[in-house]
Protein backbone atom coordinates (compact mmCIF):
# COMPACT_ATOMS: atom_id res chain seq x y z
CA UNK A 1 0.00 0.00 0.00
CA UNK A 2 1.46 3.34 -1.04
CA UNK A 3 1.49 6.08 1.54
CA UNK A 4 2.58 9.58 0.61
CA UNK A 5 2.54 10.84 4.19
CA UNK A 6 4.49 9.51 7.15
CA UNK A 7 4.79 10.50 10.79
CA UNK A 8 8.39 10.32 11.98
CA UNK A 9 9.10 10.28 15.72
CA UNK A 10 12.58 10.66 17.23
CA UNK A 11 13.38 9.94 20.89
CA UNK A 12 16.80 10.36 22.52
CA UNK A 13 17.89 7.40 24.61
CA UNK A 14 20.86 6.28 26.69
CA UNK A 15 23.73 8.78 26.62
CA UNK A 16 22.59 12.05 28.23
CA UNK A 17 23.71 15.19 26.39
CA UNK A 18 25.41 13.07 23.75
CA UNK A 19 22.14 11.25 23.04
CA UNK A 20 20.24 14.54 22.79
CA UNK A 21 22.84 15.85 20.35
CA UNK A 22 22.59 12.58 18.43
CA UNK A 23 18.80 12.99 18.23
CA UNK A 24 19.32 16.45 16.69
CA UNK A 25 21.77 14.95 14.17
CA UNK A 26 19.25 12.25 13.23
CA UNK A 27 16.53 14.88 12.79
CA UNK A 28 18.79 16.88 10.48
CA UNK A 29 19.67 13.71 8.53
CA UNK A 30 16.03 13.06 7.69
CA UNK A 31 15.44 16.74 6.92
CA UNK A 32 18.33 16.74 4.45
CA UNK A 33 17.16 13.50 2.86
CA UNK A 34 13.65 14.92 2.49
CA UNK A 35 15.05 18.02 0.80
CA UNK A 36 16.90 15.83 -1.69
CA UNK A 37 13.70 13.90 -2.41
CA UNK A 38 11.76 17.17 -2.76
CA UNK A 39 9.48 16.10 0.09
CA UNK A 40 7.77 18.42 2.53
CA UNK A 41 9.22 18.02 6.03
CA UNK A 42 7.34 19.68 8.90
CA UNK A 43 8.45 19.50 12.53
CA UNK A 44 5.19 19.28 14.46
CA UNK A 45 6.78 19.19 17.90
CA UNK A 46 10.31 19.40 19.25
CA UNK A 47 11.42 19.20 22.88
CA UNK A 48 14.86 20.73 23.34
CA UNK A 49 17.56 19.29 25.57
CA UNK A 50 20.92 20.68 26.62
CA UNK A 51 23.70 22.11 24.45
CA UNK A 52 21.43 22.47 21.42
CA UNK A 53 20.28 18.85 21.36
CA UNK A 54 16.71 17.55 21.45
CA UNK A 55 14.91 15.11 23.70
CA UNK A 56 12.28 14.17 21.14
CA UNK A 57 10.58 15.34 17.97
CA UNK A 58 7.50 14.51 15.91
CA UNK A 59 7.56 15.28 12.19
CA UNK A 60 5.27 14.93 9.19
CA UNK A 61 6.96 13.87 5.95
CA UNK A 62 4.94 14.30 2.75
CA UNK A 63 5.96 13.28 -0.75
CA UNK A 64 6.01 10.46 -3.26
CA UNK A 65 6.53 7.09 -1.51
CA UNK A 66 7.52 8.83 1.74
CA UNK A 67 6.17 6.12 4.00
CA UNK A 68 7.32 3.27 1.74
CA UNK A 69 10.91 4.51 1.86
CA UNK A 70 11.03 5.46 5.53
CA UNK A 71 9.05 2.63 7.12
CA UNK A 72 12.12 0.44 7.76
CA UNK A 73 13.84 3.25 9.67
CA UNK A 74 11.89 2.32 12.82
CA UNK A 75 14.24 1.10 15.53
CA UNK A 76 17.30 2.12 17.54
CA UNK A 77 20.11 4.05 15.85
CA UNK A 78 23.51 3.79 17.56
CA UNK A 79 26.31 6.38 17.41
CA UNK A 80 29.93 5.81 18.47
CA UNK A 81 32.21 8.86 18.56
CA UNK A 82 34.51 11.00 20.68
CA UNK A 83 32.19 13.00 22.90
CA UNK A 84 32.23 16.76 22.15
CA UNK A 85 30.93 17.28 25.70
CA UNK A 86 33.86 15.59 27.44
CA UNK A 87 37.10 17.51 28.02
CA UNK A 88 39.08 14.30 27.54
CA UNK A 89 37.25 13.49 24.30
CA UNK A 90 36.39 10.02 25.55
CA UNK A 91 34.62 7.60 23.27
CA UNK A 92 30.86 7.70 23.83
CA UNK A 93 28.04 5.46 22.63
CA UNK A 94 24.62 7.07 22.24
CA UNK A 95 21.23 5.79 21.13
CA UNK A 96 18.19 7.31 19.47
CA UNK A 97 14.88 5.58 18.79
CA UNK A 98 13.09 6.27 15.52
CA UNK A 99 9.47 5.34 14.80
CA UNK A 100 7.77 5.74 11.43
CA UNK A 101 4.05 5.21 10.89
CA UNK A 102 1.74 6.10 8.00
CA UNK A 103 -0.56 9.03 8.59
CA UNK A 104 -4.03 7.67 7.91
CA UNK A 105 -6.48 10.38 6.97
CA UNK A 106 -9.87 9.95 8.63
CA UNK A 107 -8.73 6.81 10.43
CA UNK A 108 -11.77 4.68 11.36
CA UNK A 109 -11.30 5.01 15.10
CA UNK A 110 -14.01 5.65 17.67
CA UNK A 111 -12.51 7.83 20.40
CA UNK A 112 -14.44 8.83 23.48
CA UNK A 113 -13.71 12.29 24.86
CA UNK A 114 -13.55 10.84 28.36
CA UNK A 115 -10.57 8.74 27.21
CA UNK A 116 -8.56 11.79 26.17
CA UNK A 117 -6.32 13.90 28.37
CA UNK A 118 -5.57 17.25 26.74
CA UNK A 119 -2.92 19.62 28.07
CA UNK A 120 -1.71 22.96 26.78
CA UNK A 121 1.73 24.51 27.13
CA UNK A 122 3.96 27.20 25.68
CA UNK A 123 6.01 26.19 22.65
CA UNK A 124 9.69 26.19 23.60
CA UNK A 125 12.91 26.86 21.74
CA UNK A 126 16.59 26.06 22.36
CA UNK A 127 17.71 26.54 25.94
CA UNK A 128 14.19 26.17 27.28
CA UNK A 129 13.11 29.64 26.17
CA UNK A 130 9.49 30.04 25.16
CA UNK A 131 8.87 31.07 21.56
CA UNK A 132 5.52 32.64 22.41
CA UNK A 133 3.66 33.95 25.46
CA UNK A 134 0.47 31.94 25.10
CA UNK A 135 -0.12 28.23 25.55
CA UNK A 136 -0.68 27.30 21.90
CA UNK A 137 1.14 23.94 22.01
CA UNK A 138 -1.05 20.90 22.65
CA UNK A 139 -0.45 17.38 23.94
CA UNK A 140 -3.21 14.77 23.71
CA UNK A 141 -2.96 11.43 25.51
CA UNK A 142 -5.24 8.46 24.89
CA UNK A 143 -5.57 7.06 28.39
CA UNK A 144 -6.58 3.46 27.53
CA UNK A 145 -3.48 2.89 25.37
CA UNK A 146 -1.10 5.47 26.81
CA UNK A 147 -0.39 6.78 23.31
CA UNK A 148 0.42 10.48 23.20
CA UNK A 149 0.99 13.13 20.53
CA UNK A 150 2.17 16.73 20.94
CA UNK A 151 2.02 19.51 18.36
CA UNK A 152 3.31 23.09 18.39
CA UNK A 153 3.84 23.80 14.69
CA UNK A 154 0.63 25.75 14.13
CA UNK A 155 -0.11 29.28 15.31
CA UNK A 156 -3.31 28.56 17.17
CA UNK A 157 -4.22 26.16 19.94
CA UNK A 158 -7.17 24.87 17.92
CA UNK A 159 -5.04 24.08 14.87
CA UNK A 160 -2.43 22.28 16.98
CA UNK A 161 -5.17 20.27 18.65
CA UNK A 162 -6.62 19.22 15.28
CA UNK A 163 -3.22 18.10 13.98
CA UNK A 164 -2.37 16.22 17.19
CA UNK A 165 -5.74 14.47 17.22
CA UNK A 166 -5.44 13.41 13.57
CA UNK A 167 -2.02 11.84 14.21
CA UNK A 168 -3.22 10.25 17.44
CA UNK A 169 -6.06 8.59 15.54
CA UNK A 170 -3.52 7.06 13.15
CA UNK A 171 -1.47 5.73 16.04
CA UNK A 172 -4.52 4.28 17.80
CA UNK A 173 -5.73 2.67 14.58
CA UNK A 174 -2.37 0.97 14.01
CA UNK A 175 -2.22 -0.03 17.67
CA UNK A 176 -5.61 -1.70 17.39
CA UNK A 177 -4.71 -3.43 14.12
CA UNK A 178 -1.56 -4.91 15.62
CA UNK A 179 -3.39 -5.91 18.77
CA UNK A 180 -5.36 -8.39 16.69
CA UNK A 181 -2.11 -10.16 15.86
CA UNK A 182 -0.29 -10.03 19.18
CA UNK A 183 -0.82 -9.54 22.88
CA UNK A 184 -0.69 -5.95 24.06
CA UNK A 185 2.48 -6.51 26.07
CA UNK A 186 4.21 -7.81 22.95
CA UNK A 187 2.95 -4.86 20.91
CA UNK A 188 4.64 -2.42 23.26
CA UNK A 189 7.95 -4.11 22.46
CA UNK A 190 7.65 -3.11 18.79
CA UNK A 191 9.02 0.35 19.52
CA UNK A 192 11.76 -1.19 21.66
CA UNK A 193 14.25 0.64 23.81
CA UNK A 194 17.03 2.90 22.53
CA UNK A 195 19.90 0.94 24.03
CA UNK A 196 22.67 -1.58 23.29
CA UNK A 197 21.63 -4.71 21.43
CA UNK A 198 18.47 -3.27 19.89
CA UNK A 199 20.06 -1.12 17.19
CA UNK A 200 19.04 -1.48 13.56
CA UNK A 201 21.92 0.68 12.35
CA UNK A 202 25.28 1.73 13.77
CA UNK A 203 27.09 4.97 12.90
CA UNK A 204 30.76 4.90 13.93
CA UNK A 205 32.79 8.12 13.74
CA UNK A 206 35.66 6.95 15.99
CA UNK A 207 38.01 5.02 16.06
CA UNK A 208 37.08 4.32 12.42
CA UNK A 209 34.36 5.56 10.07
CA UNK A 210 31.50 3.26 9.16
CA UNK A 211 27.72 3.14 8.92
CA UNK A 212 26.29 -0.38 8.96
CA UNK A 213 22.71 -1.61 8.82
CA UNK A 214 22.57 -4.52 11.26
CA UNK A 215 19.64 -6.16 9.43
CA UNK A 216 20.84 -6.08 5.85
CA UNK A 217 24.60 -5.69 6.14
CA UNK A 218 24.54 -2.58 3.91
CA UNK A 219 27.55 -0.39 4.72
CA UNK A 220 29.04 3.01 3.99
CA UNK A 221 32.54 4.23 4.86
CA UNK A 222 31.37 7.85 4.62
CA UNK A 223 29.20 8.53 7.69
CA UNK A 224 29.38 12.29 7.14
CA UNK A 225 27.57 11.90 3.81
CA UNK A 226 24.99 9.58 5.34
CA UNK A 227 24.32 12.07 8.14
CA UNK A 228 23.95 14.76 5.47
CA UNK A 229 21.04 12.85 3.98
CA UNK A 230 22.71 10.31 1.68
CA UNK A 231 20.37 7.52 2.80
CA UNK A 232 19.18 5.97 -0.44
CA UNK A 233 21.23 2.77 -0.22
CA UNK A 234 19.93 2.08 3.29
CA UNK A 235 16.28 2.77 2.49
CA UNK A 236 16.04 0.52 -0.56
CA UNK A 237 18.18 -2.51 0.40
CA UNK A 238 17.34 -5.71 -1.48
CA UNK A 239 17.54 -7.81 1.67
CA UNK A 240 14.61 -6.12 3.38
CA UNK A 241 11.32 -7.72 2.43
CA UNK A 242 8.54 -5.42 1.32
Amino acid sequence: MKQDQAILSIQSGVGGRDAEDWAAMILRMYQRFSQKKDWQFVVLHKSFGQEGGIKNAICRVSGQDAYQLLKNESGAHRLVRQSPFNAKKLRQTSFVMVEVIPEIKNAPVDIKLVDLQVSFFKASGPGGQYVNKTETAVRITHLPTGLSVACQSERSQLQNREVALEILKSKIYLFQQRAHQAKLQDLKKDFGKPEWGNQIRSYVLHPYKMVKDERTGVKSSQPEKVLDGDLERFLTPKKIDE
